[in-house]
């Protein structure tokens, strides 16, 4: 049995855990440069899924009006953009932890190849891309 003390080797295990945790967060809402614009934009996080009939894009945008996010297929690439803002009433508040990001955000999804007839629509906090495969 080890002489070490459960409590201190706990505590650093807990710290150590939350210390990649943060990392992997940072990873996520980076800061970039993509597009013409050159303007930095964070990333938001996606589920990208693909059966016989079509590919689903799922982009994690809890906060973010649907009508005010920009979407195109450029070269074979799925290209989302937007911006999400403070609520107005909220720019006067205290605010005691910001986690969201804000500001422009930009993703780009690679698509397998092929044509696309494409739906979007919002759905428990993401934006869904739904690209039927067209023969």
């Amino acid at each position: 049995m080890s002489d070490r003390n459960p409590m201190g080797w706990m505590l650093s295990d807990a710290i150590e855990t939350l210390a990649r945790a943060e990392r992997m967060h940072r990873q996520f809402f980076q800061l970039r440069s993509y597009g013409t614009s050159g303007e930095p934009s964070w990333e938001p996080p996606i589920d990208v899924l693909e059966t016989e009939r079509e590919v689903l894009v799922f982009v994690a945008l809890p906060g973010v009006d649907p009508a005010g996010v920009k979407a195109v297929i450029e070269d074979g690439t799925l290209v989302v953009a937007g911006h999400r803002t403070l609520p107005a009433e909220l720019r006067s508040a205290v605010i005691h932890r910001l986690e969201l990001p804000q500001g422009r955000f930009e993703r780009r999804v690679p698509l397998p190849a092929g044509r696309y007839a494409v739906r979007q629509f919002a759905a428990n906090g993401c934006l869904v891309f739904n690209l039927t495969k067209l023969a």
